[in-house]
């Protein structure tokens, strides 16, 4: 089934690729179970697996980075991605997985080169007084160079590698199929939820390799924290802009993890510098709900003058007001210990799957009981979201993948704010946001607007979710399907009762044809029956007693 949804040779050629590099590492069985490599055998690409003696001493998970690596820059971001889905991966998984790092060599040149005169329509020499050939930097998806325009601003060119949207394309939708048939083969792998993994996966990184769609997220954020003075986003020139082609200010100053480990030269303050960059992330994400998703020490720059430079946003994070609401609700539940509200609020963010209710509330209260009493300013944020987490995967349940991306978020925020100052607590920075929106959520014409408009929404959806069924119900086109479990024992089962009345009726025939044949004069007897009878009756007892033994033995 694999082989028939493959659309060119060139993705049966990758699917090799993928199963040979993850076999070489010791974690090719997933796929001889799925039945891959014998799949690519009828297809006619046979696999050649050396074997690696060292590969029974290195843990799994290390095995699975190594791979990755190997696979190229698709995989390594789904390693990334996979790295902070704590509420699916045990430790030791995230933890391994977080060391993946985009190792990717420059482009030459004369590729970046070419690539620059589509996207501008003429020789890029024509476009800038300079232009460095040296990158910057290169990542996977795009490397980075540093050029001036006609009127003396400097800027940076992020160029999209030559060729890669193709590469991506396949990657992603082998990754699809891939989990589909993962989901459904195997019984392990389904809590993992590899197909909502896929599709968060796939949206993540179309969107990553839009330049474009970046471009108008930086500055769609940059409106929105306008008002702060110490943040610096930089601008964009639209003009030049393309979905392969970000053109942007130039920001001149050492990344924050390079200030740090240079020992932090300067009279700027880290206490200012780790208070300012995390209330920056709180106002977009509890404000505006729409904020930076990748906020580590290579994304923040220290200018000269103090302030803070933000870049790369290829990667941003949505928060409805609705998940909002609901993020806020748990917090509450945790601070007031109020064990039913917690489990409800993960029940329906799990959403479909059997859970043991039971176990949750009681997993919920050894929860609560970790951080009873405390005020939400005094509490380890960071290690109350990885309680959480555990909590989720311990009772097989799973968070929905913008609540999973704010987890990591806060995370990392919590990390890059420690490394500045001993004395950070993310929990302090958050609590001002939580007080004012919950007193936002909490006054009278909120509730009555918020009411009205789930009472509106439960009204407007019940004839549309009606409409398709009197739709098919007039067409004749109504059907009804009905999912029975075991389905392939109780087909082996009825072909088994068929077989014996089979068995039965022959037996019956030969005995009535023998009973006839009785009255038939024969030359030749068989201890004095006619020669064809005692043959007849012969193999009706054969059959009858087989018939017999297979009943007794069945039980049945």
């Amino acid at each position: 089934m694999l082989i028939e949804t493959l659309s060119t040779a060139r993705d049966l050629s990758r699917l090799r690729e993928i199963v040979g590099v993850l076999a070489r590492n010791g974690v090719g069985d997933l796929f001889t179970r799925l039945g891959f490599a014998r799949a690519l055998r009828r297809a006619g690409l046979a696999l050649r697996i050396p074997r690696a003696a060292s590969l029974g001493e290195t843990p799994p998970e290390v095995r699975m980075r190594r791979a990755l690596e190997e696979l190229g820059p698709t995989f390594v971001k789904l390693g990334q991605l996979l790295s902070g889905r704590t509420d699916l991966l045990p430790p030791e998984w995230t933890s391994e997985l977080a060391k993946l790092r985009e190792h990717a060599a420059p482009v030459a040149w004369e590729e970046i080169r070419a690539q620059l005169t589509r996207d501008l329509g003429r020789p890029p020499e024509q476009v800038f007084a300079s232009l460095d050939p040296k990158p910057l930097a290169a990542a996977s998806i795009a490397q980075v160079h540093r050029a001036r325009l006609a009127d003396g601003s400097e800027v940076v060119l992020k160029v999209r590698r030559p060729g890669i949207v193709p590469r991506v394309a396949a990657d992603l939708r082998l990754i699809a199929r891939l989990a589909e048939i993962a989901e459904k083969e195997l019984p392990e792998v389904r809590r993992l939820r590899p197909r909502a993994i896929a599709r968060q996966f796939e949206s993540s990184m179309r969107a990553e390799l839009d330049l474009s769609l970046e471009a108008r997220q930086l500055e769609r954020i940059a409106g929105q924290i306008v008002a702060r003075r110490e943040i610096v986003i930089p601008r964009v020139h639209q003009r030049f802009t393309t979905p392969s082609l970000l053109v942007q200010e130039f920001l001149d100053g050492p990344s924050l993890d390079q200030w740090i480990a240079k020992g932090r030269p300067g009279h700027f303050d880290p206490h200012r510098i780790a208070a300012v960059g995390a209330a920056t992330i709180l106002e977009m994400v509890f404000v505006h709900g729409l904020y930076h998703a990748d906020p580590h020490g290579g994304n923040v720059l220290v200018l000269p003058d103090g302030r803070l430079g933000l870049l790369d946003f290829g990667m941003v994070g949505r928060l409805t007001d609705e998940r909002r609401r609901e993020f806020l609700e748990l917090l509450e539940a945790v601070v007031k210990s109020r064990a039913p509200e917690v489990a409800l609020v993960l029940l329906d963010w799990a959403g479909e799957g059997e859970v043991d209710e039971a176990l949750l509330n009681h997993d919920v209260a050894l929860f609560l009981d970790r951080h009873v009493g405390a005020r939400l300013a005094d509490i380890d944020l960071s290690a109350l979201l990885a309680d959480i987490a555990v909590l989720v995967r311990d009772n097989g349940l799973a968070l929905p993948a913008d609540v999973a991306m704010l987890l990591k978020v806060f995370v990392t925020l919590d990390s890059l704010g420690l490394a500045l100052d001993p004395d950070f607590a993310l929990a302090r920075e958050v609590e001002p946001f939580v007080d004012r929106l919950v007193r936002a959520e909490r006054r009278p014409l909120a509730v009555l607007r918020r009411g009205v408009g789930e009472i509106s929404r439960a009204v407007g959806e019940l004839p549309r979710g009606l409409r398709p069924l009197l739709a098919r119900l007039r067409h004749g086109r109504f059907h009804l399907e009905i999912e029975l479990s075991r389905i392939e024992d109780l087909s082996h089962d009825f072909q088994r009762s068929v077989n014996r009345l089979t068995v039965g009726i022959v037996t019956a025939a030969l005995i009535v044809g023998t009973s006839i044949a009785l009255t038939v004069p024969s030359g030749s007897t068989v201890l004095g029956l006619p020669a064809f009878a005692f043959l007849g009756f012969a193999s009706s007892l054969v059959l009858g007693v087989g018939l017999l033994v297979s009943i007794a033995r069945s039980g049945h």
